[in-house]
C-alpha cells in the first residue's frame, strides 16, 4: 500500500431508479486510473456511504478492485453508527480486496476521547490492513487533534496515514512533528491542496478529481515539484470548482460538475436532492466558465 499522490474520493453513480449504476462504477474507476490517479477511495462522504446498504458497499469495492487491481490500491472507507457494524464492515472490505481502510469517527454520536479512541482502536484491530484516519471536524463534529493522532500512531502500527480536513494547514506540520514524520498526511479539502503540500502533505484525497483527474494530478505534481508560479496559474483556474468541495452540498455540486462535462450523472440519494433554481444556474455558469478558460495542456482523456 503506497500512501501518496492523488486518490479520488470516488462518487457513487446512480441510475434513473437511484440504484447503483454498476457498469459506470467500473468505467469511472478505470478512467480515474488512466488519468494518473495513484489510488481510489470508495465509500467516503462524497461516495454517499450513509445512503448505501452494507451489501452495496462491499460490491462497490469488489467492482473497483476488479476494474483496476493490481494497478493501483483501492481503499475502503469505514463509517457506521455502531462500533460492531464498523468492525464487520472493515473485515468485509478486507475480504473484498481492499488494500487499505479509511476510518471515520462514529456517525451521529460525538463521544469523548476515551470512547472515540476505543471505536477507532476496534477497527484498527479488526484487520491487518494499513489504515488512514479521517479527520473532518467541520463535517462530523469530532476533532482528532495532533496529540491524539500521535497517540494512536504509537499504539497501532497499521495506522499509516491521515486525511486532514480540518481546513487548518498548520495541522499538517503539527502531525508530522508529533509522529516523527511516520504518518503519510493527505489534504482532504480541495481548496487547500497547494498550501498543504507546501506544509509537507504527500497526498490528496480529492473531490473534483471525479470530473477533472488529469488537471488534479498535474496540479499536485507541479506543487510537489515546487514550481510555485505554474502551480498558482493552474490553481487560480481550478479554485472556483475546488471550493465546491467545502460546502454542505458538495456531493450535489461535484456530481453536477461531472454531469455538465459528460462524466456521470448528477443524481443523488435522498435526503440529498439535486440542486435547482439560482443555485443550479450559478453552478452551471461556473462550470461553463471553467470549460471556456480551460488550460488545454492538462485536459483529461475521454471516459
Amino acid at each position: 500500500m503506497q500512501w501518496k499522490g492523488v486518490m479520488p474520493a470516488m462518487t457513487t453513480p446512480f441510475d434513473e431508479n437511484l440504484k447503483v449504476d454498476w457498469p459506470f462504477v467500473k468505467r469511472h474507476a478505470r478512467w480515474l486510473h488512466a488519468n494518473g490517479c495513484s489510488g481510489i477511495v470508495c465509500l467516503g462522504s462524497l461516495g454517499e456511504a450513509a445512503t448505501l446498504t452494507f451489501d452495496e458497499k462491499i460490491r462497490i469495492v469488489c467492482d473497483v478492485v476488479d476494474a483496476v487491481s493490481p494497478a493501483i490500491p483501492v481503499v475502503g472507507a469505514v463509517s457506521a453508527l455502531s462500533t460492531i457494524e464498523a468492525v464487520n464492515l472493515a473485515k468485509a472490505l478486507a475480504d473484498a480486496g481492499a488494500q487499505g481502510l479509511m476510518i471515520l469517527p462514529p456517525y451521529v454520536y460525538r463521544g469523548d476521547w476515551r470512547e472515540t479512541k476505543a471505536h477507532i482502536a476496534a477497527i484498527l484491530r479488526a484487520t491487518p490492513l494499513p489504515a488512514m484516519l479521517y479527520n473532518n471536524p467541520v463535517a462530523y463534529g469530532t476533532d482528532f487533534i495532533p496529540e491524539q493522532i500521535s497517540e494512536l500512531a504509537d499504539e497501532f502500527g497499521n495506522l499509516a496515514a491521515v486525511k486532514e480536513s480540518s481546513t487548518d494547514v498548520r495541522r499538517v506540520t503539527a502531525i508530522r512533528a508529533l509522529s516523527n514524520n511516520r504518518l503519510a498526511i493527505f489534504v482532504g479539502v480541495d481548496d487547500a491542496i497547494v498550501e498543504g503540500i507546501d506544509a509537507g502533505a504527500v497526498g490528496w484525497i480529492a473531490g473534483l478529481v471525479n470530473a477533472f483527474p488529469r488537471e488534479s494530478v498535474e496540479l499536485f505534481d507541479i506543487a510537489k515539484r515546487g514550481d510555485k508560479q505554474s502551480a498558482f496559474d493552474l490553481y487560480r483556474w481550478f479554485l472556483p470548482l475546488l471550493r465546491m468541495d467545502t460546502v454542505p452540498k458538495f456531493v450535489q455540486l461535484i456530481k453536477l460538475v461531472q454531469e455538465e462535462i459528460g462524466i456521470g450523472s448528477a443524481r443523488v440519494r435522498p435526503p440529498r436532492l439535486q440542486i435547482e433554481g439560482a443555485e443550479l444556474a450559478e453552478t452551471k455558469r461556473l462550470v461553463a466558465e471553467a470549460v471556456r478558460s480551460h488550460p488545454k495542456t492538462y485536459t483529461s482523456s475521454a471516459l
